[in-house]
């Protein structure tokens, strides 16, 4: 009898499906979101050297912004921020296998906002 597919194991295989398509250059790195119940963070991941070229979460202690989504809004920003600040502009949204929605909507306007094109 096969195991029983978890929520977590549902959002590995779409974001593995996802992850055929999306890759990250040096020209257009890669947004990619992580939520968790807590907590969210993203990151700018240049694929071809595997490098984070900038990143931002609700862990660190200078931000003071919790996961919801005013707080996801308030990282994009500050994601955009930093990405422009290491010559960032273009990026590819990876959502993560998450779906399109609340936090990860919100991330995606606050970044847009910032100045980064997706």
């Amino acid at each position: 009898m096969a195991a029983k597919r978890t929520r977590g194991d549902m959002r590995t295989m779409r974001h593995t499906r996802m992850r055929k398509h999306l890759v990250g250059t040096a020209e257009r790195p890669r947004l990619s979101v992580f939520r968790s119940l807590k907590h969210l963070s993203a990151q700018i991941i240049d694929d071809s050297t595997g490098m984070t070229l900038a990143a931002v979460s609700t862990l660190e202690k200078d931000l003071k912004v919790t996961a919801n989504t005013a707080g996801a809004k308030s990282i994009g920003t500050k994601l955009a921020e930093r990405a422009k600040a290491k010559g960032v502009s273009k990026v590819v949204f990876d959502r993560g296998g998450y779906q399109y929605h609340g936090c990860v909507a919100s991330l995606a306007e606050g970044a847009r906002e910032g100045g980064l094109e997706f």
